[in-house]
């Protein structure tokens, strides 16, 4: 998954985009308004954490003018703890409110719950015939044993998980597991896709040729 961090703190910014990082996300970052408003709009995210408090456009502009074009799920970030500002930030479109200071675990859960929801997922727990998913633990078992992956072959498993029956193409796997800092990507894909097949059998993923990765729904 990949995720936007827009905040004007410097040690704050790197601080979320590491703890991100190290929760498995691929990860964007911006100083201001004006460049999250650019990346949000022209990347597509699986969720953007947005402070209020931005030099240039404010979270509150930013966020209204995302609204007209795109549904990414929100969590807004402020020092205020006025209801009016929440409501105020939650009736512009944000979908979760975060107060600073903040327990960084509780951050990466409401990030975790936002996307399950942007997916219509009740559940952290997804049945992938006999291995099941643990969006919430981020892990993957098979009839109880865990199956250990790395953090990019998670993601590539958890991804094509929750869009579990559809096709996902190469460019969507590329645009939501890598981030703008990553580089020689040509055959990435294929390196993991062989390895996450080699740990849980060649039907795991199902490849459509000239079109993407597939894992299939189970009767």
């Amino acid at each position: 998954m990949r995720t936007l961090v827009v905040e004007d703190e410097p040690d704050l910014l790197h601080s979320l985009m590491q703890a991100l990082r190290e929760d498995g996300y691929a990860v964007d970052g911006a100083a201001n308004g004006e460049e999250g408003l650019f990346k949000a709009e022209n990347y597509d995210y699986d969720a953007i954490i947005l402070d209020i408090m931005l030099p240039l456009l404010d979270g509150w502009q930013l966020l209204q003018r995302l609204r007209k074009t795109k549904k990414t799920p929100v969590l807004m970030l402020t020092a205020r703890d006025a209801i009016r500002d929440r409501v105020r930030g939650l009736d512009t479109g944000a979908d979760d409110y975060l107060i600073k200071p903040f327990d960084i675990d509780e951050l990466l859960a409401r990030v975790r719950a936002l996307i399950r929801r942007s997916l219509s997922e009740a559940s952290s727990r997804v049945p992938l015939g006999d291995v099941v998913l643990d969006t919430a633990a981020r892990k993957l078992t098979r009839d109880g044993q865990e199956i250990l992956l790395t953090a990019r072959e998670y993601a590539l498993v958890e991804y094509l998980a929750l869009h579990r029956g559809k096709v996902v193409t190469r460019t969507m796997l590329y645009e939501h597991l890598f981030d703008e800092d990553d580089s020689s990507l040509s055959n990435l894909l294929d390196v993991h896709v062989s390895n996450i097949r080699k740990k849980l059998g060649h039907d795991f993923i199902s490849t459509r040729r000239g079109h993407g990765y597939c894992i299939e729904l189970q009767s």
